[in-house]
């Protein structure tokens, strides 16, 4: 296996791809193997660049046989951390924040969210599920005693920092952040940001300059 920082970012993005369809093969269609061209096709990923981004971590499958389904599965799952669950630290009990504990599917991805904390007396002692809202005054000690290491911040953009420094300072090695501003935080954290509203004006972007498109084509044609 090749050192961490000498592999590509693009190869890292492309992984939890390759788990979730090794996934779906393991448990929905019971096949024991496949080749670097299906598991790419199913992607839209060339079979070369399936084959270098496994190269990356060791030697699996066989050529001209192909790779086995479950084997494979379990090693990209162990690489991806997947393999065991880990707690979560959600702040911020908004729509957001709600929406994201009760969203069932990240057990399956390895990650729990087990508390919820908040600075609003109102929305402190409240039940999202089965997680009890509690006080960002707890954060530390929930930290420490429970050995969580990653925080998710769903709080307005203009308490973000503020809440950042607060996860770090209790001990928080990843942040995954809903606030669309840019976090400052030490080398050794890791932040993944996730702007909503820039993945929204991605969209109609297109389709703007779809619909610019489709009224010149118009335009044309009635010229005609």
């Amino acid at each position: 296996m090749k050192s961490r920082d000498s592999i590509p970012k693009a190869t890292i993005e492309r992984l939890p791809l390759y788990y979730r369809c090794l996934d779906k093969l393991a448990k929905f269609e019971n096949e024991d193997v496949v080749s670097s061209k299906e598991l790419g096709g199913r992607l839209d990923i060339p079979s070369t660049q399936v084959r270098k981004d496994l190269s990356y971590y060791g030697e699996f499958g066989r050529r001209g046989v192909g790779y086995n389904v479950h084997d494979l599965k379990k090693s990209v799952g162990k690489i991806l951390g997947v393999d065991k669950c880990w707690s979560a630290v959600l702040m911020g009990a908004g729509n957001l924040g709600r929406a994201l504990v009760n969203y069932g599917g990240f057990n399956k991805i390895g990650m729990n969210i087990t508390h919820v904390l908040d600075l609003d007396l109102d929305k402190i002692g409240n039940k999202i599920g089965d997680i009890t809202v509690q006080s960002t005054q707890e954060l530390e000690k929930i930290v420490e005693n429970e050995d969580v290491k990653l925080g998710i911040i769903t709080v307005p953009s203009e308490a973000a920092q503020t809440v950042a420094n607060e996860l770090v300072e209790a001990g928080i090695k990843a942040i995954w952040n809903f606030a669309p501003t840019r976090l400052y935080v030490p080398d050794d954290v890791v932040v993944r940001n996730e702007d909503l509203a820039v993945g929204i004006v991605s969209l109609i972007y297109h389709l703007s300059w779809n619909e610019e498109e489709n009224q010149e084509q118009l335009s044309e044609d009635q010229q005609d």
